[in-house]
């Protein structure tokens, strides 16, 4: 497949199959799901073929052992078409007591009853991963010299030279993580996210759960979403944006279905909000922070080039956000972590927690560059670290403000937070 690079999420699909009977992988379509399990499987089943899907759908109902015998670990791609499969793959797993048996890969998560049992079922027999568009890192724009896993080390010494220019960020915004448009000539890649944002609109999200929606609707609520990138817009300023443009009544409840269908095929994913124990009684916000999967879908909601971001950097500014967030879940997720957003009654924010399973935990500001943006996010940091209280919790293990250009990173010599161009940043 044209743009495949290592995955970070290759050696944990591996960690996982020798610890499950199955592995689930689900993420948004395009993302490179099936090329990375078809990297490791030994067989495999490709339900999108209609013919495929049909023969395999009679065999699995007459003898679900001959329809699931193939070498292991067995791959079938879609799954969750034949919500069956589900039952029949945890059967195998029972009997034949060994790990590593199948990987599933799913671009869209079941119906509610198949979903219902799926949780009730699964335990102890599959591991869960999300596989997300492709980092800068695994695309090769990133040298990855700044490892997200070594910053929680909490190195003395930081000093690597950053090779990408704001131009590069504007298009990689525009471009996106998508592993097809990865090595394409300029326009053709930028080409491939319209394509992505039309088909969601189009076709996706009525064919994730039969319900039929205004194309035309979808387009203004997701434009809607893309101005509100990285902000905890409630769904009545989502609907006044929608009502703006039309007539029809148009409550909360059904925008936030539109919502839910979008989350369903992971175009959306919101950031859930941090709640550490502080210091003073400060109330913390918990409204998640609304963020599409990758940033190239906002910018093709709203019909943005390079040369558009460019001429506003305050919205290359939210969405260059959106891009470090995914990211950031990418190699959060590779050490046993998740991502989350800070917020309090008093307008204190920080863009990104990176909380790790063992209780470690850093501190991260987004930026676009510059001295005094730099110097903003680092003070937000330093705020927001005398408000935790060190008696209940640990001290962050590092802080670091994560910036769109400048020439190096490095560590401040004041405060000891770090300074680190996305264009450094690995996992």
């Amino acid at each position: 497949m044209k743009g495949y690079r290592h995955r970070v999420l290759d050696k944990l699909l591996a960690k996982k199959l020798e610890a499950k009977g199955a592995v689930l992988i689900e993420g948004p379509k395009w993302c490179g799901k099936t090329t990375t399990a078809e990297e490791i499987a030994k067989s495999k089943v490709m339900l999108a073929k209609p013919d495929t899907k049909e023969n395999f759908r009679r065999l699995l109902e007459i003898d679900s052992d001959v329809a699931l015998d193939g070498a292991t670990p067995m791959l079938i791609d879609e799954w969750q078409t034949i919500p069956k499969l589900w039952d029949a793959v945890r059967y195998a797993i029972d009997h034949r007591r060994e790990m590593g048996q199948f990987i599933l890969t799913g671009s869209a998560v079941p119906d509610k009853n198949a979903e219902k049992e799926r949780e009730h079922s699964g335990t102890g027999r599959f591991a869960w991963l999300t596989m997300r568009p492709m980092t800068l890192f695994e695309s090769g724009e990133s040298d990855g010299s700044v490892a997200l896993s070594r910053l929680f080390e909490q190195p003395d010494k930081v000093l690597e030279k950053n090779r990408l220019t704001l131009d590069d960020i504007a298009f990689l915004i525009c471009r996106g993580g998508w592993p097809m448009a990865v090595g394409l000539p300029r326009e053709a890649a930028l080409e491939q996210a319209f394509d992505y944002y039309n088909a969601v609109t189009k076709e996706d999200i009525t064919r994730v759960d039969g319900v039929k929606r205004t194309s035309e609707r979808v387009e203004r609520l997701m434009r809607s979403l893309a101005r509100h990138q990285g902000s905890q817009a409630p769904l009545s300023t989502l609907r006044a944006d929608l009502l703006s443009n039309e007539t029809a009544t148009l409550d909360e409840d059904t925008i936030s279905s539109y919502i839910d269908s979008l989350r369903k095929i992971f175009v959306v994913e919101d950031l859930p909000a941090w709640n550490p124990n502080l210091c003073s009684k400060t109330a913390i916000r918990t409204t998640d922070t609304r963020y599409f999967v990758d940033p190239s879908i906002a910018t093709a909601a709203l019909g943005l080039g390079p040369a558009d971001l460019m001429k506003d950097l305050n919205t290359t500014g939210f969405l260059f956000e959106t891009l470090c967030i995914r990211d950031l879940r990418v190699f959060a997720e590779a050490l046993n972590g998740k991502v989350y957003h800070y917020r309090d009654k008093n307008g204190l924010e920080c863009d990104a927690v990176v909380h790790l399973r063992d209780g470690r935990y850093a501190l991260i500001e987004i930026k676009l560059g510059g001295p005094s943006l730099i110097d903003e996010g680092a003070k937000t940091l330093q705020q927001l670290t005398q408000r935790i209280d060190t008696a209940r919790m640990n001290e962050p293990a590092f802080r670091m403000v994560l910036t769109a250009t400048g020439q190096y990173a490095y560590r401040r010599p004041e405060d000891g937070i770090y300074v680190v161009p996305i264009g450094c940043l690995g996992a």
